[in-house]
This record gives structure tokens, C-alpha cells and sequence, in this order.
């Protein structure tokens, strides 16, 4: 039996940099290869009315604080030990995010969204066009061209239906998880949604 599992990701979110980690031990364990589904955050926030933690969990006495020690306590327990947060977060996402449209269309997705992962939550260089541009050269992709394509108005319009679709589904943030038809939020639901494919899995 085919399970479809997603996971629907903008490299903006954190959070969805901890998921892409503990991913691959989910994948091993199950069997299941997990459809990366790229979606713009800015965009499901406007959809949805929406606002990132930061806006929401602001003037609330201890949320924050009670956000930062569940962020460490996942961090440590999956030994996430490269992640270092970028100093200039927030970052607009959308020349990379339809940079993983343009990927995915030639092929290459999991290489550039590893390259990308890690220069946004890792070496914290994500700033500069250009040097998003070397940190792809170095990783031996195709730059320009997805440089260049990431600019196309066919991509544009994927990575568009790709949020809209996303949030008909009943998506309001990332990382948000399918399984089937089931939906998770969250890094903390990892466990829910890996137990929902073993569930599959034993009733096929």
C-alpha cells in the first residue's frame, strides 16, 4: 500500500529545520518517503490571519519563555547540534521558496533544499542574494539557472497554488504535515504522524 506523507515547509521557519532533521530517522523506521511541499509563510499567514510566534506569543507573560525551553528540549533530545539561529530573522523566503518550485521541476529538490536548509539555519549566511548564489555554486547546483527560473512566471504561479492549496486542506502554518487526508502541525506532532503511518502500515 502507498502512503502519501507530506510535509509542507518554507526555509523561514525554524521550526520546519528541526522537522527536516528528524525526517530522515521517521523515513528509516517506516519505510515511507515524506513529499516535500513547498508553501510561502507569509503567504498562509495573510490567508489565514494568522501571525508567526513572535507576533503572537508577544506581551504574554512566560509564553515565550515556555517556547524557547520546548525548542531546547527538542533541540537537545534529537541532538541537533548545528542548528544556530540566523541573526537576521525574519527573512523574506520567496526567491528561495520558489527556488525549491524551480528545484523540484529539475529534479533536484532534496539536494537544494539540504543546501538551503543549512545555509539558513546553520551558516547563517542567507542574507545576500549573492551569496546564496555561492553557497549553491559550492554544493555544485545549477545557480543561474535555478536562479534565473526561480523568476519565471510558471514558477511563481506553483509556488502560489502550492500555499492556496496547502491552506484549503486546512493548513495555518509551518510545519504542517499530511498523512493521507490527516493533517498534524507542529515539530511537537512528529510522533502523531509517524504513529498515524504505522498505523497504516499494520492495517494494510
Amino acid at each position: 500500500m502507498t502512503i502519501k506523507a507530506e510535509f509542507h515547509f518554507d526555509f523561514g521557519s525554524p521550526n520546519t529545520y528541526y522537522c527536516h532533521r528528524v525526517i530522515p530517522a521517521i523515513e528509516e523506521r517506516t519505510g515511507v518517503t515524506f513529499a516535500y511541499v513547498p508553501i510561502l509563510l507569509g503567504g498562509v499567514f495573510r490567508s489565514t490571519h494568522n501571525k508567526s510566534p513572535m507576533e503572537a506569543f508577544a506581551g504574554i507573560k512566560n509564553k515565550s519563555e515556555y517556547n524557547a525551553l520546548e525548542t531546547k528540549r527538542f533541540i537537545e533530545k534529537h541532538n541537533l547540534s548545528m542548528f544556530k539561529f540566523n541573526p537576521h530573522f525574519p527573512i523574506n523566503t520567496l526567491h528561495i521558496m520558489r527556488g525549491a518550485v524551480c528545484a523540484s521541476d529539475k529534479g533536484i529538490a532534496k539536494e537544494y533544499i539540504e543546501t538551503i536548509y543549512q545555509c539558513m539555519w546553520q551558516e547563517l549566511n542567507m542574507a545576500d542574494p549573492e551569496i546564496i548564489k555561492g553557497a549553491l555554486l559550492a554544493a555544485n547546483l545549477p545557480a543561474d539557472e535555478l536562479l534565473a527560473g526561480s523568476m519565471e512566471p510558471g514558477v511563481k504561479q506553483k509556488l502560489i497554488d502550492s500555499t492556496e492549496d496547502s491552506v484549503n486542506r486546512g493548513t495555518f502554518g509551518a510545519p504542517t504535515f499530511f498523512v493521507g487526508d490527516e493533517i498534524f502541525f507542529g515539530k511537537d506532532r512528529l510522533r502523531e504522524v509517524e504513529e498515524e503511518i504505522v498505523g497504516i502500515l499494520a492495517r494494510s
